[in-house]
């Protein structure tokens, strides 16, 4: 009871917080070009119209003439000038912004990485503070640029986008607007020079603009806004529909490149289904503190920081039986679904380990879990 009780005091306070919260809209492209800054700035002109205080965080037209066009008459705040390796730099002046304290701010590039000395190191960092003000933003930023779409973009484009923003800022949005175009649309943008400038067109073909590449991309911006308004009418529309709540464990091992990928898609369900996720990680003997290999320590500590950022929370303990581990944390924590990543064993070591995954498989069967392999 006295849980309870505690738990329904959170809930209020965390409504409370809300409410004094400014309202963030995100828009979303599957790629530069396709209008994001164009439609913030046609946007802010509407507001100014409307006799709302509107003003420019940060905008970064690339020097797009139409674009760049569209920022006459906008109030802007103007940035903070650092010195960073001999070169005099430019970034948002986040104090300005408290201190003016507009209605709305718009801030662009959401994802990009602060000047070294800043106070966040992440633009979405300042965002988050200047929600937490009572600020009203309007943000953007490109579909491969979300923290669990990281190994789903490099597949596609063989790319590793290294500035990223975890999956909750983009869940924290009170509203997500997709910026779309066809393929053949956006491909002639970029011919006709509206993206970058003439130098730069054939590198840019070779790279994210390639036909499959943008279809592809396209693909994930619209699942991604779709989840997002799933998610919403689940929440304020029709929570009476919901059954049980959905709760994940993703099950790790000390090999980074699986975990990561395990600790990523397991976000991604967690964030459709709006729901709690874990991340399980049992110290078997052989990998005790005095036994691990520093290069494992490594991984795993890297991995509790990624699975940290996206929203999760984790379970670290030691154990002989992984299974055993398994089943005891989702006996505790209600799980409903367990992830774990393929297998990849000889055919030796799947005859020894088929008795402890079959035992696995029937105690998760018996207490009604499912079992997701991801690839």
């Amino acid at each position: 009871m006295e849980a309870e009780d505690r738990k329904s005091a959170e809930h209020f306070l965390d409504l409370i917080r809300r409410s004094k919260r400014g309202r963030f809209k995100l828009y979303i492209g599957m790629s530069a070009g396709v209008g994001k800054t164009y439609r913030m700035l046609q946007e802010g002109h509407d507001l100014l119209a409307s006799g709302v205080d509107v003003r420019i965080g940060y905008i970064e037209t690339h020097f797009r003439k139409d674009t760049h066009a569209l920022l006459e008459g906008l109030p802007l705040i103007p940035r903070r000038t650092l010195f960073y390796k001999g070169k005099e730099l430019e970034e948002m002046d986040v104090q300005a912004i408290l201190n003016i304290r507009p209605e709305i701010v718009i801030v662009d590039e959401l994802a990009h990485t602060n000047i070294e000395g800043s106070k966040n190191e992440k633009r979405w960092q300042d965002v988050m503070d200047i929600l937490d003000a009572g600020i009203n933003v309007i943000s953007a930023v490109n579909i491969q640029h979300i923290e669990s779409l990281n190994e789903a973009v490099k597949a596609v484009t063989g790319i590793e986008v290294q500035e990223r923003i975890p999956d909750s800022v983009v869940d924290s949005a009170d509203e997500v607007v997709n910026i779309d175009l066809t393929a053949e649309e956006l491909i002639a943008r970029l011919k006709a020079g509206k993206i970058y400038d003439a130098t730069k067109i054939e590198q840019a073909l070779q790279n994210f603009f390639k036909n499959e590449y943008i279809l592809q991309l396209r693909e994930m911006a619209l699942k991604e806004v779709a989840a997002q308004v799933q998610r919403k009418v689940e929440a304020e529309v029709v929570p009476e529909r919901k059954s049980r709540p959905e709760r994940f464990l993703a099950c790790i091992s000390s090999n980074e490149v699986k975990a990561k990928n395990v600790i990523r898609k397991t976000a991604r369900l967690a964030s459709y289904y709006n729901s709690s996720w874990y991340v399980l990680y049992v110290q078997v003997p052989r990998e005790r503190a005095d036994r691990i290999a520093l290069d494992k320590q490594r991984y795993l500590i890297n991995n509790f920081k990624l699975a940290t950022e996206l929203g999760a929370e984790i379970i670290k303990v030691e154990g002989r039986s992984v299974a055993s581990e398994i089943m005891a944390q989702c006996a505790l924590r209600r799980i409903t679904t367990v992830c774990i990543g393929k297998p990849r064993l000889t055919f030796g070591r799947v005859l020894l380990a088929t008795d402890a995954f079959r035992k696995l498989l029937r105690q998760l069967s018996k207490a009604d879990i499912d079992l997701v392999i991801l690839s």
